[in-house]
């Protein structure tokens, strides 16, 4: 099975709050509830002593800042999955995912049968440029087997100082022996937004992750295709999109709707709790959407699909999203060193929690190939001698069938897109045309 694809990078939804820190209690002994401002000191007693016992007593010498920021480590990941201490090297892939730079090769992966798999290669990338193809299963990293490693830790080795050379072992489909790729790491700079427009006059957005310029990007898109023409519906593909920047993600909802709210989200710090409406500035207006979904569209993804579910002016497809619904805080300790916490939850408009929820389509639709039937069907047109249609400005001769419309590589080998698509055609058709 295909897990979830990951990006070379590590999306979150970031939002600015203050923390209010618990004041020392200056008590002789006994402890304090916590939620009063005080410190229990029989607790931080336990801790010194337990911090000391380690010092002398284990295994190994650990020096005290190595154990500190242990402590630190355990503290924040033991509240929740997304609350971290972000050192140096963290700290900097965090920039390097809002800006979408980073050094790599420019491939979009995943894991199957305990390899990785090329989800696609980024246009204009050493991988893309080298020939990596989507579907090639990666079976080993500069000799190293990549079986019985993890996603992660592939993502790692494959990542690097740009000039740095990496080969990789690939097996293809149809081919009997594996392919070796000597790739040179560049610097990668993410696409966060990819456009096709299909036929049948309706445009595709394909959202990897949500950056600063996401929300502009989209509506550029959405512009310049309509500058050009009918516009009969868009789709807006998240699947696989983990999240990223709140901003952008209000943006791009802003770009359908012109009125109401969007997001709101609650915590515990008065700073925490914002509302995010939308403007006048609609790019989108009426166009009819479709917006596509899966187990791996997280966080600002759902703030996109929930809003838009809400307001009913977008049909979700596709399989119920991964349910990340907690706002994560970037607070800064040191110039490379900070502290991402979970500070909030998020709510759609109508005041749904999505946390461990997701968003459940409108339209379920599995993940599967787009197969045409070989089978023949005879008609009238193939009888001899059949009568003529008299409202037919060319007769239909013997096997001269007319050539269905082309359909795009991208619907294909897709099947969730192909039914996006399907609805899409089938809205355009029904609504009102103007008079001859």
């Amino acid at each position: 099975m295909l897990n979830t694809a990951k990006r070379l990078i590590l999306p979150l939804i970031t939002a600015s709050a203050l923390i209010a820190l618990p004041s020392f209690a200056d008590e002789a002994s006994g402890s304090k509830d916590p939620l009063n401002g005080q410190l229990p000191l029989q607790e931080l007693r336990n801790f010194t002593e337990i911090f000391e016992r380690i010092r002398t007593s284990y295994v190994e010498e650990i020096d005290d800042t190595t154990l500190l920021q242990y402590a630190i480590d355990g503290m924040l990941t033991s509240l929740d999955p997304h609350s971290a201490y972000l050192q140096p090297e963290d700290f900097s892939d965090l920039q390097e995912n809002t800006t979408g730079k980073f050094g790599g090769l420019g491939i979009e992966v995943g894991q199957q049968d305990g390899l990785i798999l090329v989800v696609t290669p980024i246009d204009e990338t050493p991988a893309q440029k080298a020939g990596i193809k989507a579907g090639d299963l990666i079976v080993s990293l500069d000799g190293e087997a990549v079986m019985g490693m993890s996603l992660n830790d592939a993502v790692e080795r494959m990542r690097g100082e740009p000039g740095t050379d990496i080969t990789l072992e690939v097996r293809r489909k149809n081919e009997k022996e594996l392919l070796t790729f000597t790739l040179t790491r560049a610097e990668i700079k993410v696409a966060s937004v990819r456009t096709e427009k299909m036929n049948g006059d309706i445009g595709y957005v394909r959202i990897t992750q949500f950056q600063e310029n996401t929300g502009g990007e989209l509506a550029q898109a959405i512009e310049d295709w309509q500058s050009q023409g009918k516009l009969n519906g868009v789709i807006l593909d998240l699947r696989n999109n983990p999240g990223g920047v709140l901003d952008a993600a209000v943006e791009v909802v802003d770009s359908f709707i012109s009125q109401g709210l969007i997001v709101y989200t609650k915590g515990r710090n008065p700073n925490a709790e914002l509302s995010y409406s939308a403007t006048q500035h609609t790019p989108a207006g009426s166009i009819p959407t479709v917006v596509l979904i899966n187990g791996g569209s997280a966080s600002a993804s759902e703030i996109v699909a929930g809003a838009l579910q809400d307001h009913q002016r977008a049909v979700i497809v596709g399989t119920q999203s991964f349910g990340k619904g907690s706002v994560q805080s970037v607070l800064p300790i040191t110039e490379d060193r900070a502290v991402k916490l979970t500070t909030a939850r998020y709510f759609t408009p109508n005041g749904r929690s999505i946390q461990a929820q997701g968003i459940r389509p409108d339209i379920w639709v599995e993940q599967s190939e787009v197969k045409s039937s070989e089978q023949r069907f005879y008609k009238e047109a193939d009888l001899p001698g059949h009568l003529s249609n008299p409202t037919d400005a060319e007769e239909v001769t013997e096997g001269s069938e007319k050539a269905p419309e082309i359909v795009s590589e991208l619907l294909k080998r897709d099947f969730q897109l192909y039914e996006a698509h399907t609805l899409l055609r089938g809205v355009s058709i029904l609504s009102p045309r103007p008079e001859s």
